[in-house]
Parts: C-alpha cells; structure tokens; sequence
C-alpha cells in the first residue's frame, strides 16, 4: 500500500511538473515556434484532471523492471500516457485528428517530450521518497 500511494503522490507531482512545462512553452511561445498550437492557461480546471491522470499513471511504476534503472523506467513508461493522449485524447475527446496534427505537424514530438518530464519527475520523486 505504501508503494501505491508513493506512486501515486510522484505521478501527481511529475504531472504538475509536466503541466508547468506546458504551460511555460506555451506562453513562451516555444509550442508557436515549432507550429503547434498548445498554449494553454494556468488554471484550477486545466491542472485538475492532469494532476489526477498524473498520479493514476504513476501507478505503473508498480510494474516489477527496472527498479535499479528508475529514470529509464520512467522514461519508458512515459510512452504510456503519450500513446494515450495521441491515440485517444486528441483524436476522440479534442477532435484534433489522429496524434493531434491539427495542432501542428510537430505535436507528437512535443507530447512525447512533455511526458517525458513526467516520467523522469515522476522517477526522481519516487527515488527521494524511498
């Protein structure tokens, strides 16, 4: 149980860290620069269900490899909730096409750098926490 909520508190976390990176490249047009159209605000209703989804896909940490190599695992489980958000939440829930390109070519490239933060985050908190 311990482990869990462990996982969980980093996902969350790693997720707050992700949704500040999208955010701050957003509003520093870094996302403009590279033609895609990610720029949302800062808000309660934006960080909410990031931060909830964060903590959920934390719990794959639970899988038993790599545990000695936790910055690769969770570079590796990052693809996780990047295949996610292109293959479900862009497509079906935003209505942004496939992988999102409705909102530029280069989308891809940004959401999988993006939790990619998360798993990193996510893996350095659960280093600390142990």
């Amino acid at each position: 149980m311990k482990n869990l909520l462990i996982f969980f508190a980093a996902g969350s976390l790693g997720a707050l860290a992700n949704s500040i990176a999208v955010w701050l490249f957003g509003q520093l047009g870094i996302n403009a620069a590279f033609g895609v159209s990610i720029a949302p605000p800062l808000s309660p209703e934006w960080l909410y269900p990031r931060i909830v989804w964060g903590g959920l896909w934390g719990l794959l940490f639970i899988l038993p490899f790599w545990s000695s190599k936790l910055l690769v695992k969770g570079a590796l489980l990052s693809l996780f909730p990047s295949a996610f958000q292109l293959f479900v939440v862009f497509p079906v829930m935003a209505g942004k096409g496939v992988a999102g390109f409705e909102l530029g070519v280069l989308t891809p490239v940004l959401v999988l750098f993006f939790n990619w933060i998360w798993g990193v985050v996510t893996a350095l908190i659960i280093k600390a926490a142990r």
